[in-house]
Formats: structure tokens, C-alpha cells, sequence
């Protein structure tokens, strides 16, 4: 991925939440281009390019998925597990970003292979630096199949 536009997909119902991941990572340089949802349902019609993300040009893969749980329309869980089933998404890496540290809700993401599952901090200092992390090592020096 080196020197590739980097695409990241957020999909965050709450405002506030989507405003600071966005903010971080566009401050941290992470990513050249985020694209949100605050719904899992739009989040799937466009990874599936259903309707109007048909056209893959105007609608490419994402690099990475940043996954809130809690979602409208269709959860959070329920979106990774039909991501993990398409055979042409699957392999995109999904990172569930959420304020749950529910033991049920980590195992179910594992359950439906989550690559990694991280608990929101409350502070911002905090939160901005595992932004920070997240970035480098997702998309800096993971290496993965091209989208």
C-alpha cells in the first residue's frame, strides 16, 4: 500500500464520535480519504455497490472499516458478519471502534472475524493517540490483499 490513496470507511451513528475519528485522522495524515455512514445498511450498499454505489469507480473499496456496534437499521455485529460472508469484501480489514466492553459483545465480533476490537477511551488525548497507533499499523505496516 505503499503510496497508495488510502480509503477508509467510518461507520459511526453518532455525530460527535464520526467528528472526532475524522478530525484525528485527518490530522494524523492517516487517511487521504474517509468515507462515512451512519447506518449499517447504507455502510453494506455501498460495500456490496447496490443501488447507487454500483459503479465501482465512483465507489471503491475501502481500505480498512472503522465499525461502530451500535448501529440503525442493521447492527454493527450483524454488518461484520455479512461482510466476513462476501467473498469480495471479506478480506478488507474491519476494526469494531465502540464505547462496549460487554464480554458478549467482543466475543460475538471475534465470533464473526473481526480483525481487531477496540474500546473508545473517554478522553481525547487518549483516543487521538490509539487513533494515532491505529493508523500507522493498519495502514501503514499491515500488509493486505489490494481491495
Amino acid at each position: 500500500m505503499m503510496g497508495e490513496p488510502v480509503l477508509v470507511m467510518l461507520v459511526e451513528d453518532n455525530a460527535d464520535h464520526a467528528e472526532l475519528v475524522i478530525r484525528t485522522l485527518e490530522d494524523h495524515r492517516i487517511a487521504n480519504r474517509i468515507i462515512h455512514f451512519s447506518d449499517g445498511q447504507s455502510a453494506l450498499d455501498y460495500l456490496l455497490r447496490r443501488g447507487e454505489h454500483e459503479n465501482p469507480e465512483t465507489s471503491p473499496r475501502p481500505h480498512v472499516i472503522l465499525l461502530d456496534l451500535r448501529l440503525p437499521r442493521v447492527d454493527g455485529l450483524e454488518v461484520l458478519s455479512v461482510i466476513k460472508q462476501q467473498e469480495e469484501v471479506k478480506s478488507i480489514p474491519v476494526i469494531v471502534l465502540t464505547t462496549s466492553e460487554a464480554e458478549r459483545d467482543v466475543a460475538r465480533a471475534y465470533h464473526n472475524y473481526v480483525n481487531s476490537y477496540l474500546v473508545k477511551p473517554v478522553g481525547f488525548e487518549e483516543f487521538s493517540k490509539m487513533m494515532d497507533d491505529l493508523g500507522f499499523y493498519w495502514l501503514g505496516w499491515n500488509i493486505h490483499p489490494h481491495p
